[in-house]
């Protein structure tokens, strides 16, 4: 069986794996997860792949990274540094070697929103590439911080849980201080020579289904899983993501 190496995506921490752990575990996988230093406003991408690889075991080779939102951006980067058999991007950001991600929405940005940014976008050249994608956000998630906010936190993150669940996930969020993974040019050359898998969900808030199924496509050559519910299943479906990562890591082997 596999070791599942769960990456968090942002304000979250290893805690919102632990609804999902225990489906996985009973199938017969390993699991480990880990906190990213997300509180440091200086850390950067290849920071947060240091944390990752730190927590992984020597001694494993049937490694599938799993990397949810923000930590699309992140588990390529592990991937080129340490062998793995499987990267699954869960409603992930998919990143594009040396380009940062809010260069690949830019052009879609307000007037308003792109002034009240300090931040020198790519070349004209560069993000021209992008133009052909769906929007990547929804609107309705742009600009809004969950961090510290429980009402944006419920809409956009936990809309579709259980209220019990919801108010523990509220409970536990992060201060998300280091935007790297929006604002810095991924470092990747190239995209490691893994094969992957994408999981998108229909009932998303804050990353345009549309966009995941274009990119899935576009970026990895692969056709996106789609499954019910917002933007975190691992907390409101986790018994139905262990079987799809099941499903995505059997197919794979």
């Amino acid at each position: 069986m596999s070791l599942f190496c769960l990456v968090h995506g942002a304000c979250q921490g290893s805690w919102c794996w632990d609804l999902l752990i225990p489906h996985l575990e009973v199938q017969g996988h390993k699991t480990v997860a880990m906190d990213l230093p997300i509180e440091d406003p200086s850390v950067s991408l290849s920071q947060y792949a240091d944390a990752v690889l730190k927590a992984l075991p020597e001694t494993d080779d049937d490694i599938v990274l799993v990397g949810h939102s923000m930590a699309g951006t992140v588990i390529p980067l592990v991937a080129s540094q340490r062998p793995v058999r499987l990267l699954i991007y869960l409603a992930a950001l998919i990143p594009h070697p040396g380009i940062s991600t809010i260069d690949q929405f830019y052009d879609r940005l307000d007037s308003d929103t792109v002034q009240s940014l300090s931040y020198e976008p790519a070349s004209e050249s560069k993000r021209q590439q992008f133009r052909d994608e769906p929007d990547m956000y929804k609107p309705e998630a742009i600009g809004k911080n969950p961090s510290g906010d429980e009402a944006i936190a419920m809409e956009l993150f936990f809309h579709d849980c259980q209220p019990d669940v919801a108010r523990w996930a509220v409970s536990k969020m992060r201060l998300q201080q280091s935007m790297a993974y929006v604002f810095e040019p991924n470092p990747l050359q190239v995209f490691p020579n893994v094969e992957c898998a994408y999981i998108v969900c229909s009932d998303e808030r804050i990353i345009n289904p549309a966009w995941s199924h274009y990119a899935a496509r576009k970026r990895l050559g692969v056709n996106a899983i789609e499954i019910p519910g917002g933007h975190c299943p691992h907390l409101s479906r986790p018994e139905k993501l262990a079987s799809v990562l099941n499903f995505a890591a059997d197919v794979c082997c």
